[in-house]
C-alpha cells in the first residue's frame, strides 16, 4: 500500500513539473496603464500663474478628455526643491494602453475642436503660455503590473 501511495506521489510530481517549469519562464508582470509625465518648469515669479491656468483650463481639458474616454485619469504632481534643470511642476496623464495613440488623426482635431476651439487658436494659447513656463521634457511609460 506504501508503495502504491508513493506511485502516485511521484507521478503528481512529474504531473506538476511542466507547469512549475513554464512558470519560471513566465514573466512577472503584465503590462498596465500607459503614463504621460509632461515635465514643466515654470517662469521666476509666474508659478501661481501657472497653477491657476492648471486648475482652471487644463483641468476642464482632462475632464473633456476622461469624458470623451481617452483618458482614464490625470494627476498633478509639484516636484519639491528641483535643482536647475529640472521641472516644478509634472501634468500626468493615464492611458488605458497605447490603442489610444492609433487615433485617427482627424478624429484627435475633431475632439480638440471640441474641447479647445480651432486648432490655430489652441497654437495661439500654448506659445502664449510660453512666457510663464518652459516643457522640459514629454516622457512616457507604461505601468508594470507585478504578478
Amino acid at each position: 500500500m506504501r508503495h502504491l501511495f508513493g506511485a502516485i506521489a511521484a507521478s503528481l510530481t512529474f504531473l506538476a513539473l511542466p507547469a512549475i517549469a513554464a512558470d519560471s519562464n513566465a514573466p512577472a508582470f503584465e503590462n498596465g496603464p500607459v503614463w504621460d509625465f509632461a515635465q514643466i518648469k515654470t517662469k521666476d515669479g509666474h508659478f501661481d500663474d501657472y497653477m491657476h491656468w492648471v486648475a482652471t483650463d487644463w483641468k476642464s481639458q482632462e475632464e473633456a478628455l476622461k469624458k470623451a474616454g481617452v483618458i482614464m485619469d490625470y494627476k498633478v504632481y509639484l516636484v519639491q526643491n528641483p535643482r536647475n534643470d529640472e521641472p516644478d511642476v509634472i501634468l500626468a496623464q493615464e492611458y488605458k494602453n497605447m490603442a489610444i495613440f492609433d487615433t485617427p488623426m482627424a478624429q484627435q482635431y475633431a475632439l480638440q475642436a471640441k474641447i479647445a476651439g480651432s486648432v490655430a487658436k489652441a497654437n495661439q494659447q500654448q506659445a502664449a503660455r510660453s512666457t510663464i513656463r518652459t516643457i522640459m521634457g514629454d516622457p512616457m511609460a507604461r505601468e508594470a503590473i507585478l504578478k
